[in-house]
C-alpha cells in the first residue's frame, strides 16, 4: 500500500522520511480527498509523540507524506532483537503511545492501525527517559464519527494481529478501537506474541470477534485483568481512553522475576564467582 524512503529536503537542507502511496489510491477521488484532509489535520497536531508531518499532497499522480526522519528503530525491530519486555518498560513505552493516540482522538482522528511497525523508538534524554516514542502513519487514518472500519475503495484498514472487532464487523469506530489495538501491542511487548495466533486469516479474525484472550503466563492476575478489559469485544466495556488503560497497567502490582537484571533462564553465578562478578 505504501513505501517509505529516506530523502533530502533540498529547500531546507534536512533529512526527511517520505511515504509514497500506491498509485491506484491517487486515482480514487474519495480516498485522495480524505487523505489530503486528514493529513492536514495530522500536521496540525503538535504533540511530542506524534511524528511531525511537514507536507502532504499529490505529485505526478502519486500521493505522498513528508515527515520528520526519526533516528532509531521501530518497536517491531526492538521486540525482535530483545524479546519480551518487563512491565515497567512496557508501561513507559505504552504511556507515550497512549498520549499520542488520545491527542489524535481529541481531533476526531482514529488511528486504526496501532502496531509495533508504526511505533518508532528514538534515544531518550536521560536515564529516567531512556527512549522517546513516536507514533506514525496518521495520514492513513479516518475521522471517527460515523465511519466504519473499511475504506471506500474496499480495502481493510488495519493489521490483523491488532485489529479491533468493530473494524472487522464494519461498525462505526471511535478512540476505543485504538485502545484495543494498543492492548494487542502491550500484550506482545509483555509476552513476545500478539493475543491471538491462528493458522489462517479467517480464524484470526474470528478469534478477535469471539475468543477471549488467554492469561499471560508470569504476569500475575492484576496485569491480566487489565489486558482482559482493554481487549473486551464490546468497546463500551474497554477503558474510555488509551491513557486510562496505561494508568491501570502501571498501577497493577506486577509479578516481576526475582532478579530482573538477569535474562530469563540464566542460571545464577556459582558462589566462588559472586565476589568477583555481579550477575
Amino acid at each position: 500500500m505504501a513505501r517509505v524512503y529516506r530523502a533530502a529536503d533540498l529547500r531546507l537542507g534536512r533529512t526527511v522520511a517520505v511515504k509514497i502511496l500506491a498509485p491506484e489510491l491517487a486515482r480514487n477521488d474519495v480516498f485522495r480527498k480524505r487523505f489530503e484532509h486528514e493529513s492536514r489535520i495530522a500536521a496540525s497536531i503538535d504533540h511530542p509523540h506524534i511524528v511531525p508531518v511537514f507536507e502532504a499532497g499529490e505529485a505526478e499522480g502519486v500521493l505522498f507524506i513528508a515527515m520528520r526522519y526519526v533516528v532509531g528503530c521501530d518497536l517491531r525491530a526492538l521486540l525482535d532483537r530483545e524479546g519480551p519486555l518487563l512491565v515497567p518498560r512496557t508501561a513507559r513505552i505504552a504511556a507515550q503511545v497512549a498520549s499520542a493516540l488520545d491527542a489524535a482522538h481529541a481531533h476526531d482522528l482514529v488511528h486504526r492501525d496501532v502496531k509495533p511497525g508504526n511505533i518508532l523508538v528514538a534515544e531518550g534524554t536521560d536515564s529516567e527517559h531512556p527512549e522517546h516514542i513516536y507514533l506514525t502513519d496518521f495520514g492513513l487514518t479516518k475521522k471517527s464519527l460515523s465511519l466504519t472500519g473499511f475504506t471506500t475503495v474496499g480495502q481493510f484498514v488495519g493489521t490483523m494481529d491488532y485489529v479491533a472487532p468493530e473494524q472487522i464487523a464494519g461498525r462505526p469506530v471511535d478512540g476505543r478501537c485504538d485502545v484495543y489495538g494498543l492492548a494487542c501491542v502491550v500484550h506482545e511487548m509483555l509476552t513476545g506474541r500478539p493475543p491471538f495466533e491462528r493458522d489462517d486469516d479467517m480464524a484470526l479474525l474470528w478469534a478477535h470477534l469471539n475468543d477471549p484472550p488467554q492469561p499471560m503466563p508470569g504476569q500475575g492476575e492484576a496485569v491480566n485483568e487489565v489486558l482482559v478489559r482493554a481487549l473486551a469485544k464490546d468497546p463500551a466495556q474497554r477503558y474510555p481512553s488509551c491513557t486510562a488503560f496505561v494508568q491501570a497497567l502501571r498501577s497493577s502490582p506486577a509479578q516481576l522475576p526475582a532478579h530482573p537484571d538477569r535474562a530469563a533462564g540464566t542460571p545464577p553465578l556459582p558462589g566462588w564467582a559472586a565476589a568477583v562478578y555481579r550477575a
